[in-house]
């Protein structure tokens, strides 16, 4: 038996079967929208890759100063007065702020990485002074040019002294001079004592 066909009326598009890729249209795809977890992540590291440019930037532009200094000096004159002013540039110290965080890093009071606070509250120093440890095993230390205050996590910096540096507490208590090999505390040992400079 022959089936009539109406040429006027098409018959309906077969469904794809089962397993078959349909074809994207690009123009018409829309790419699925990030995540917040996918948004924070893309965040925190333009973040962090913004402060890694600044601070190649402001480490290249201390170079650069200093280097103009000693060209600056150099071509003025030969004598000793010029060579004395260009060493004397050389030797300037950088002012570095130093914190005292815990062991897990957060930023505690200045007094926890004193010497004499340390003796009267039970604790001892070690290393010259660059650890307080306290009944209970608390153990606390400076952080040299990181950046915090109390209660948050400190960032950046280095628990390695720096040489040649004025290092100052954030309240303002002198720990180490520098420059012209002058040493506060006990001689700039990587851990000499917190309260060298503000008794």
């Amino acid at each position: 038996m022959t089936e009539n066909v109406n040429p006027g009326n098409p018959q309906p598009p077969v469904p794809p079967r089962r397993g078959q890729v349909s074809h994207q249209d690009p123009s018409r795809t829309r790419a699925r929208p990030a995540t917040l977890a996918e948004q924070r992540a893309r965040q925190e590291a333009e973040a962090a890759e913004l402060a890694a440019r600044q601070a190649e930037i402001a480490e290249a532009e201390r170079k650069a100063k200093l280097r103009k200094r000693l060209l600056i000096g150099g071509g003025v004159t030969v004598g000793v007065v010029a060579l004395v002013a260009i060493w004397y540039a050389a030797q300037q110290p950088d002012e570095v702020t130093a914190r005292c965080v815990d062991q897990d890093g957060v930023v505690v009071d200045d007094d926890y990485c004193d010497d004499d606070y340390a003796r009267s509250h039970g604790g001892t120093s070690h290393g010259g002074g660059g650890i307080f440890i306290y009944n209970g095993g608390r153990q606390y230390s400076y952080n040299y040019g990181g950046n915090g205050t109390k209660g948050q996590k400190i960032t950046g910096g280095s628990s390695i002294r720096p040489k040649d540096a004025n290092i100052s507490t954030a309240s303002g208590k002198s720990i180490q001079r520098g420059g012209f090999g002058i040493r506060g505390g006990s001689g700039g040992s990587s851990g000499s004592s917190g309260s060298s400079g503000g008794s």
